[in-house]
């Protein structure tokens, strides 16, 4: 399954020149979205030196990359004069929170305010669905029905509760938001989150601010500039000299958003294909085995595993074993991000 990330912000914010910049970057289709009325979405490879370098070792024929989407949902309101781009992004594994620190018309920025601003909206949206619920599972008792699993949503939602009228987002607390008796609620504060502060061409860094939130990831990316160095070709490298942009920042904020999903990446190599794929952190190898194919999880016997920097300092297979960096791990082995594993399994 692909993982997919919705574009969030304030109206003039820079959602578009970043979702640009990400297209115009790594993008699989040229889009235009200059007109956008409908929400667009874009696949991305993201790409990791690792897998090239598998491939090279081994003579894979093919090379796969992770891929992800990225979402750009349409800015229009309601009837209720609410804004309909969270209902858009709520099946969206994560958020990416643009934030304007650019003069507009005069207008100076305020990042922190107006993350503040959406976290609560974020965070009152939330509310009301658990109000909801909690009402209606309520109101089931009342009738007789007191089933174990209403009880344990209840409490869970009691629990949610609490948070969010205290102001604060249910991805604080990662171990409730993991609760699969929550999972199809969606909710928008539960979401990892990634905060994108749109910087002016000459400000280089994060701004400081009074208060941060705890459970999201910020950097700084100067949008406009970016998406205008891609556009530009061959003479962009003197204007990344001219500006001091050594390193993309699109490219950054690919990996941070892949990194803010807790996930990590596992390899399966051969002289097919050298391959990524992703998991959960703390996932066990037979479910990892399962990613690959449902039969291998149903036959799993063992795995072979190496670490990628091991296997990068053996040159192959047979040096690793030689050296006794090959392992056999069974089924209950919690994979590592860069491990290079061989399944075992009889179907």
């Amino acid at each position: 399954m692909i993982m997919r990330a919705g574009i969030i912000g304030l109206p003039l914010s820079g959602k578009k020149t970043i979702f640009k910049a990400i297209t115009k970057l790594r993008g699989e289709t040229d889009l235009d979205i200059s007109s956008q009325t409908l929400p667009i979405v874009v696949t991305i490879t993201i790409y990791d030196p690792r897998v090239e370098m598998l491939g090279e070792m081994f003579g894979s024929k093919k090379k796969v990359f992770l891929k992800m989407e990225y979402f750009l949902p349409s800015e229009f309101s309601s009837a209720k004069g609410e804004r309909a781009i969270w209902s858009q992004v709520r099946t969206c594994d994560e958020l990416i929170h643009v934030l304007r620190n650019f003069e507009l018309a005069g207008e100076k920025p305020d990042p922190e305010s107006d993350f503040w601003k959406t976290e609560e909206e974020m965070i009152l949206n939330d509310l009301m669905i658990v109000e909801k619920r909690i009402e209606k599972i309520s109101s089931d008792k009342r009738k007789g029905k007191t089933e174990r699993d209403l009880i344990k949503e209840l409490e869970l939602l009691q629990q949610c509760k609490v948070l969010l009228e205290n102001g604060r987002p249910l991805r604080e607390k990662k171990e409730l938001v993991a609760e699969p008796m929550l999972k199809g609620f969606t909710f928008l504060s539960a979401k990892p989150m990634l905060l994108v502060v749109n910087n002016e061409e000459d400000v280089v860094s994060v701004p400081e601010w009074k208060r941060k939130p705890i459970s999201a990831k910020m950097i700084a990316i100067r949008g406009k500039l970016e998406l205008e160095l891609l556009e530009m070709g061959k003479e962009a490298e003197e204007f990344r000299k001219l500006y001091k942009l050594e390193s993309s920042g699109i490219d950054l904020l690919i990996k941070e958003s892949f990194n803010a999903l807790n996930k990590i990446t596992f390899f399966t190599v051969g002289d097919k294909e050298a391959k990524a794929w992703a998991i959960e952190k703390g996932t066990k190898v037979i479910d990892a085995a399962g990613e690959v194919h449902t039969d291998m999880k149903k036959g799993f016997i063992s795995a072979e595993v190496i670490s990628f920097e091991d296997l990068k300092k053996c040159g192959g297979f047979s040096e690793a074993r030689k050296k006794g960096l090959l392992r056999v791990e069974g089924r209950d082995y919690i994979v590592q991000d860069g491990d290079v594993i061989t399944f075992r399994f009889n179907v």
